[in-house]
């Protein structure tokens, strides 16, 4: 037992996650948290495995940056305490207050400009200063400091601001980009908000929900590989790289029947027209072949 205590030590003292290297991962990691883009495609795939590992509570949520959790209690042990504050009434805590909201209309307005949508983190994202607390006069030591949140932001009445930037992060910086606040329409706007940040931008899909989804994009790509095959060099109106539509279409479609609606009418643009035709309008793709052989009744034609 000595002996393989002793080997695990050495191996521990040599592999390129313990000894000396240890402040180099751990800067990595940092760097990861903040910007995957940043660090090495190597580490971005070690670190992406490590985010699909489940917490100890069963839940999928993911690591957030150490620094500031760190910088936080330094803070707070300098200035006496770490007990949690409440935003109060004086002047310094109204600017604050009012700093919040700014933070919150930062991220509605240009969160989805930070937004994972590259799913090969080819660059890195930009930096964007309107999203970042320091921005509005924060510090480490605030992060605690817990503000009331029920007319202001969709979820909890009251949260402390790491768990407010934690949510907006989630809600507007994630791998779904949300870009609604152009509307004029005040109560679109508090409609697209509440929708969003009450679940963070994540649906909880049942089982069958996930199986109708997953059938409407397999049938969208299957009929989009079929033609790029059988009739390579014909125009086609490509809808590939925008599966997600059909499913999409079906869903306003059946949610819109299930309202009452009667009729539906589709402003198609020419990209994806002819997966529309089959997918959603219950076109017989033995129709849209024969059309595509000129084998059709004289007089149909694609749509």
């Amino acid at each position: 037992m000595s002996e393989t205590n002793s080997v695990y030590a050495a191996y521990s003292g040599n592999t390129h996650l313990f000894g000396g290297n240890g402040p180099y991962v751990e800067e990595m990691y940092e760097n990861y948290l903040a910007n995957p883009g940043s660090v090495p495609d190597s580490w971005r795939e070690y670190f992406d495995a490590l985010q699909h590992v489940p917490a100890l509570d069963g839940s999928n949520a993911k690591d957030v940056p150490h620094l500031p959790v760190i910088n936080a209690f330094a803070e707070r042990a300098k200035s006496g305490g770490t007990k949690v504050v409440m935003a109060s009434e004086n002047i310094e805590m109204g600017r604050k207050r009012t700093a919040v909201q700014q933070l919150i209309a930062a991220y509605r307005n240009v969160g989805q400009r930070w937004a994972d949508l590259d799913p090969l983190k080819r660059t890195e994202r930009p930096h964007i200063p309107d999203l970042d607390p320091a921005f509005y006069g924060f510090s480490d030591a605030d992060q605690e400091t817990v503000f009331d949140t029920s007319n202001t932001f969709f979820g909890k009445n009251n949260m402390s601001l790491r768990e407010l930037l934690n949510a907006l992060r989630e809600t507007y910086c994630g791998t779904l980009g949300a870009e609604y606040m152009y509307t004029t329409e005040q109560a679109e706007k508090r409609w697209w908000q509440q929708k969003l940040e009450s679940i963070r931008s994540k649906p909880n899909f049942t089982a069958d929900k996930k199986k109708q989804i997953l059938d409407r994009l397999t049938a969208a790509e299957g009929l989009e590989r079929y033609l790029h095959t059988k009739y390579v060099g014909q125009k086609r109106f490509s809808l590939e790289g925008g599966e997600s539509f059909i499913a999409a279409m079906d869903e306003l479609i059946q949610s819109a029947g299930a309202q009452g609606v009667q009729e539906v009418v589709i402003g198609m643009a020419h990209r994806g027209r002819l997966n529309v035709l089959v997918n959603t309008m219950g076109k017989l793709p033995a129709d849209l072949f024969a059309e595509f052989d000129h084998t059709a009744p004289r007089g149909v034609a694609c749509g």
